[in-house]
């Protein structure tokens, strides 16, 4: 017997911006596919129209592309079992509804609105905990299990809007093994009959989702916590359906939560805490007022895509051994499934801020300047690509994210206007001014390949003795008379960056302004 071709699949809702916890779930099926040599596909489940947000399609696409999840199908890049996204494939889920319908697993119920608020009005009275159309009141309902049989047929033929529940057995144990949380055994008394073909003829989650992994033939189904509760409901629609021996391995990914660990990271958190909660920036509408809304994204806030990559995968996964950074290709000979925790996974942003650091400092200097130029010319400032390396190399061990350049380095293209008042409260006297003075006059007048650090460093050390100094007395002021700020890269090296004509005039400047 072969061994059965690994098919995963990540199936969003088009309802809105994708949250980071998605693009974990998507990375890992991505992990899992890519190391088993298997598929990576993506489907849209958008059964609920009332729920669908124009653009959110796209957003989904834009994002799997940015970490650089590659899909061999989807519903952009076609494949085999096309079409992907459910509400073109709604005429392919009403035989399955009907078959469970002959075989005796699901039911016509007719219950209005009204009926079923009554329904719940009363078993909330009774104390019930919670109030459900299951096995027990669906007794009481108005479905094709209590009706006689000609009067279903009369509601059916004369139009009467119904749905098609599941008919969950009443005792009966429902069991399945979870590839990260071992065996899992749910009563079927706490599984409620769940729609499965809603009154406008589309089918819900539940049966499209099973009908679609089936026909897709899907062989691992990774997906959040959230929907462990409905796995044991579609266990039982795979074996009712008579796909029992092809179902997929489940694996229930842990919750991310709050960086406090007080709750699950939602949606609405990223604004409120302070850091993104989606990979891109997303463009809305606020729900109550309709004006429009934006939530900030990893990408706008200067994240590297491997960073947001290499910090999501330890989301709840470790490799078993002290490393922590990881490529793609790394992170996919690594992943391996069992090593996916069941604990909830704190969401530590500072861990985030920390990756991006460090894949931030491993590019080269050529890979950085692009930042800093795009920077300088929106500010229209003119920099050669050469000074523009020069820059993000002595600065990139002092920044967090790209835009942090043009932040941090404002002064290697301004010349200071203000200058730290601490350090010239304490450094500032009439010999440091009278040194500083003298090292501006000492200094090439013109800047030379020869004017390196090196060069600059002992020019400065002889003009000091020569005042009587001490290097060490006048350092500081040296770089607040050039730069405005009381710390920074090496001093030298920056001098020589800055230029020999460029560094004598900001002194001059200074000695002038600060007596």
């Amino acid at each position: 017997m072969t061994e059965r071709p690994v098919r995963v699949r990540f199936a969003p809702s088009p309802t809105g911006p994708l949250h980071i916890g998605g693009v974990r779930t998507a990375l890992y099926n991505y992990l899992l596919a890519r190391k088993l040599g298997g598929t990576m596909i993506l489907r849209i489940e958008d059964t609920d129209q009332n729920r669908f947000v124009p653009g959110a399609e796209d957003y989904i696409r834009q994002s799997l592309e940015w970490v650089g999840i590659e899909l061999d199908e989807s519903p952009w890049k076609g494949g085999p079992h096309a079409p992907y996204k459910q509400s073109e494939r709604k005429p392919m889920y009403r035989e399955y509804a009907d078959q469970l319908i002959r075989d005796g697993y699901a039911y016509y119920a007719f219950d209005t609105p009204e009926e079923l608020d009554v329904m719940r009005e009363r078993l909330q009275a009774a104390k019930v905990p919670n109030p459900q159309y299951n096995s027990i009141t669906r007794a009481q309902m108005r479905n094709s299990l209590t009706l006689p049989e000609d009067e279903v047929k009369q509601l059916l033929d004369s139009g009467t809007p119904y749905v098609i529940r599941l008919k969950v057995p009443r005792k009966e144990e429902v069991r399945f093994q979870d590839m990260i949380r071992g065996w899992v055994v749910v009563h079927s008394s706490a599984i409620d009959d769940k729609v499965l073909m809603k009154s406008d003829g589309m089918p819900t989650y539940h049966l499209a989702n099973i009908v679609d992994d089936h026909l897709m033939d899907i062989s691992h189904v990774i997906r959040g916590e959230e929907w462990l509760p409905s796995a044991p409901l579609h266990v039982l629609l795979y074996r009712y359906l008579g796909w029992e021996k092809t179902m997929p391995q489940f694996a229930h990914l842990p919750l991310l939560l709050k960086p406090d660990g007080t709750g699950k990271l939602s949606k609405r958190d990223g604004d409120r805490l302070g850091f993104p909660v989606f990979a891109l920036e997303w463009h809305g509408t606020d729900a109550e007022t309709g004006a429009p809304t934006v939530s900030r994204g990893y990408r706008e806030d200067g994240y590297l895509p491997e960073a947001l990559v290499n910090f999501l995968a330890f989301l709840g996964w470790n490799p078993g051994t002290s490393q922590e950074i990881f490529s793609m290709e790394e992170l996919i000979q690594a992943f391996e499934i069992d090593r996916v925790s069941k604990s909830p996974a704190k969401f530590d942003v500072a861990k985030a801020k920390w990756y991006n650091e460090h894949y931030l400092r491993a590019k080269s200097n050529a890979e950085l300047a692009p930042y800093l130029l795009t920077a300088l010319a929106e500010h229209g400032i003119e920099c050669s690509e050469q000074k523009a390396e020069q820059v993000v190399g002595v600065m990139k061990e002092r920044v967090s994210f790209p835009q942090d350049f043009w932040q941090e380095a404002k002064y290697f293209f301004e010349a200071p206007t203000e200058y730290d008042q601490a350090v010239v409260s304490k450094k500032w006297n009439a010999p440091v001014s009278a040194a500083l003075a003298a090292y501006a006059d000492a200094l090439p007048a013109s800047s030379e390949p020869s004017a390196n650090a090196e060069v600059l460093k002992a020019i400065f050390t002889q003009s000091m003795e020569a005042q009587g100094l001490k290097p060490g007395q006048v350092l500081q002021a040296l770089r607040v008379a050039v730069t405005g700020a009381a710390a920074g890269p090496d001093l030298f090296e920056t001098l020589a960056i800055l230029g020999t004509g460029e560094v004598a005039q900001r002194l001059r400047a200074a000695v002038e302004r600060l007596g």
